[in-house]
């Protein structure tokens, strides 16, 4: 047999062995895992009448708001009245709340709140989502919004009695926004948000 046929025989012999070695490696190639976050702890859903709040004769409505929130006063930028905030320490989260008397101006306090509240997160958002509120009872009109994506805002809306009360709402989070990560967070308090709504009664003159 020739030196040439011998080599020829060796290399396709280390081959195989190579080969051979090399396929149970590839069963143990490590798979890259999906990111995962941390387990949040909801308390109990629980809630209080903002009427036992110490803010309550500045406030011209009444509602229930979670037992775990802390409901606040605030003002605008020129030190405007009817600014409240509802607070979740644990959360990192904030509700504002903005109450307008309406004075013949109800398409500019809506298109207003549009504009703040929705359309400067659309470039973010990945849908927008809207949800007619309708309470006949409790004369309470307006639209819940739900922002899709990695918005600062993720839950938006305004109720009116379409006469004189206008109030308009935003969720916000003290973190960078991240969908994944706050969407449990976001849909934990947005169920707050709904009870909130269902329960506000306009105060009377």
């Amino acid at each position: 047999m020739s030196l040439l046929r011998i080599r020829k025989r060796t290399n396709k012999l280390m081959a195989v062995m190579i080969l051979i070695l090399a396929l149970p490696g590839c069963r143990d190639v490590p798979v890259p895992r999906p990111r995962g976050y941390f387990r949040i702890d909801f308390p109990p859903k629980e809630y209080i009448s903002s009427e036992s709040n110490p803010l309550s004769h500045k406030i011209p409505f009444l509602t229930e708001y979670p037992l775990y929130g802390n409901l606040t006063s605030g003002e605008g930028s020129n030190g405007e009245q009817g600014w409240f905030n509802i607070e979740f320490p644990a959360f990192k989260a904030k509700i504002y709340l903005t109450y307008k008397e309406i004075k013949n101006d109800l398409p500019s306090l809506i298109e207003q709140t549009y504009t703040m509240n929705v359309k400067n997160h659309i470039s973010k958002a990945d849908a927008i989502n809207e949800e007619i509120i309708s309470n006949g009872s409790s004369n309470v009109f307006g639209i819940l919004y739900d922002l899709k994506g990695n918005t600062a805002s993720a839950v938006q809306f305004y109720v009116t009695d379409s006469t004189k009360h206008y109030l308009r709402g935003s969720l916000y989070f003290n973190a960078e926004p991240n969908a994944d990560s706050l969407a449990t967070v976001v849909e934990f308090l947005r169920k707050d948000i709904v009870h909130m709504i269902e329960t506000l009664q306009w105060k009377a003159d």
